[in-house]
């Protein structure tokens, strides 16, 4: 959930580590830091402030730390709290520093034994044990990267690393188990980071390591070695998005901006995958017609708004596949007994790739006897995407934003794709028509957009409330709980989703003046019911915000206000109803003066359990 970053050149780079941090800080802000090897004095500087990364800038402006070595940390909190002596990079004895993303499992008693050696623990995190395991064997003849192989032997738990040393000023040593981590590529100059986006300023070209990999960087290159110790060769990989990608440009926050790219998003995942009315099945790799061939039940596992996005699926795959299709929270299914049927197809959702949770339960999925392995994901390079059979990517660009947009509706397009791939092996005959409505979504979403004012307008509404309530019913149902998770998120209003027909069954125990209820109500087939629900609302004085199409013969009035979206074809329901909600949202969280972008608690990737 931190952000690592390093770089060892022949010109000063404190800046481009600052840099660095700066676009890392979607993955944790509570505090950062920064040690360089100093190029005058030969000594390990560092500086560490809590907070953003703005207060480290403030203070490296006072107090720079010039140099050709170094490496920087953004936190997110597990291990202590966000106090300046818990913020990283850890030193010990002014000779080694670590920079650490992930959790040590058993910190606890290697921190007995080095401080029964005659250590002293400056902070309350895990990571220091690193530093202090490193330096007791360095300082017991050892080199620092078989200090390092040592010291990694006698951890538990998941980690990206690196490691620099006081006496070795032409060395910079990276690792990962379970945590994401690149080199960044230079002409004379390497770097390493916990996503490619960090390093954009600097390279384009990047080298993803794997499970176990251990690079030793210099300026020249990187010499790996894989996790059973034996020299590896990675592909250096061109980094696919333009420079611009991380910038706000125009746009107040990078959520708005984000929002406001999907319908090139929606673009982005259909090119090259459409011909003739069809879905390529190349597009998900090698060997896919096979293996779809033979998938009679669908597995999804995933975690928060991509969960979400599964559930959508449920509905689309049951419907239009004719199969069974179960979706489970990464973070249950990875601790419970599962039963595994004859051709299921066990698909992964995440953003990012590294999400610990839905990475484990892959993991852990692969000792049972599934059919294969389909990841559906943003980042090509991920630990998903390279540990699974089969990979589609979202094409949704970098999302910094915190609370997920563009990467919802993009998961739901590519859900379609592949519910599409499937269904044709069970006799559905709507695959070109279904595939014509996608091709209008851009245009769709575009329409949507337009009704900006007018949500805008609503958030006003929320502003004072504490509470709010979402329906929805059928594939809307999901959609009312992505809603509710992006209005908590960000703006802090307690906010719960149910389907509509659940109201009798106990939320509307909750409705009142002060409840604002917010449905969602596209013209399917439940839209009569759901309108019967609605009234049970308004007999009970609750205040109604309803996004509805124009077919649905809703009046507004004092207790209903109503926001009317343009007509949209029932399986593309969805994608479309999830922006005004995104859009709702976003605009509370601007009128409450939340922080929009980095909502507090959170961070973007989950990267550890």
């Amino acid at each position: 959930m931190c952000g690592i970053v390093g770089a060892i050149a022949g010109r000063n780079i404190s800046a481009i580590l600052l840099e660095g941090l700066k676009r890392l800080e979607y993955r944790g802000y509570d505090s950062a830091g920064m040690a360089v090897l100093n190029s005058t004095s030969g000594q390990l500087d560092h500086l560490k402030r809590v907070g953003k990364v703005a207060e480290l800038d403030a203070a490296l402006s006072e107090l720079p730390l010039p140099g050709y070595l170094g490496i920087a940390h953004t936190r997110w909190a597990t291990h202590g709290k966000p106090e300046q002596r818990n913020a990283h990079p850890h030193l010990s004895a002014d000779r080694i520093a670590v920079v650490h993303n992930g959790i040590i499992e058993n910190h606890t008693a290697l921190k007995a034994e080095l401080i029964a050696a005659g250590y002293q623990f400056l902070s309350e995190t895990d990571t220091e044990v690193i530093t202090h395991l490193i330096h007791r064997e360095v300082i017991a003849g050892k080199a620092l990267q078989e200090a390092l192989k040592e010291t990694l032997k006698r951890l538990d738990g998941a980690y990206a690393l690196a490691v620099i040393d006081q006496q070795q000023p032409d060395l910079l040593l990276a690792t990962r188990m379970g945590s994401p981590l690149v080199i960044g590529v230079g002409i004379e100059e390497n770097f390493i980071a916990s996503d490619p986006l960090a390093l954009l300023q600097v390279t384009d070209r990047f080298i993803y390591l794997e499970e176990g990999d251990i690079a030793a960087i210099t300026r020249s290159g990187a010499q790996i070695e894989d996790i059973s110790g034996q020299p590896a060769t990675r592909e250096v990989q061109r980094f696919e998005h333009g420079h611009d990608a991380a910038d706000k440009g125009e746009y107040r926050h990078y959520m708005l901006k984000e929002i406001y790219e999907q319908p090139t998003v929606i673009r982005n995942v259909l090119e090259g995958r459409i011909h003739q009315g069809h879905v390529l099945e190349q597009v998900f790799g090698s060997g896919a017609s096979e293996l779809f061939d033979q998938v009679k039940m669908v597995q999804i596992v995933a975690c928060g708004t991509s969960y979400n996005a599964g559930v959508v699926a449920r509905y689309w795959i049951e419907k239009l596949v004719g199969i069974p299709c179960m979706v489970e929270v990464a973070s249950e299914f990875r601790y419970r007994k599962t039963v595994c049927m004859p051709g299921t197809l066990f698909i992964t959702i995440s953003q990012s790739g590294e999400t610990a949770d839905t990475l484990s339960a892959l993991r852990e999925a692969k000792e049972e006897n599934y059919l294969g392995f389909l990841s559906i994901c943003n980042v090509a390079g991920s630990s998903l995407v390279r540990e699974s059979d089969l990979a589609i990517m979202t094409n949704a660009g970098p999302e910094i934003g915190v609370a997920s947009t563009k990467a919802f509706t993009s998961q739901l397009v590519v859900l379609m794709l592949t519910t599409l791939v499937l269904a044709r092996r069970y006799g559905f005959e709507g695959e070109q028509e279904i595939v014509a409505q996608l091709q209008q979504l851009s245009a769709l979403t575009d329409q949507v957009l337009a009704l900006d004012p007018q949500i805008q307008k609503m958030a006003e509404h929320f502003v004072d409330k504490h509470h709010a309530l979402f329906l929805g019913r059928g594939t809307i149902y999901p959609v009312a709980v992505e809603g509710a998770l992006k209005l908590k998120e960000i703006s802090y209003i307690h906010a719960e989703a149910y389907p509509a027909g659940e109201l009798k069954h106990g939320p509307l125990a909750l409705v009142d003046e002060d409840m604002p209820v917010v449905a969602v109500a596209p013209n399917n087939s439940l839209l009569e019911k759901l309108q019967a629900n609605l009234e049970e609302v308004r007999a009970r004085g609750g205040k109604l915000f309803l996004f509805a199409d124009s077919k649905a013969q809703v009046k507004p009035g004092n207790d209903l206000e109503l926001i009317t979206l343009p007509d949209v074809p029932t399986v593309m329901a969805p994608i479309i109803y999830s922006i005004p909600l995104q859009l709702l949202a976003y605009y509370v969280a601007c009128l409450k003066g939340t922080d929009v972008d980095q909502p507090r608690n959170l961070a973007k990737s989950v990267t550890v359990e």
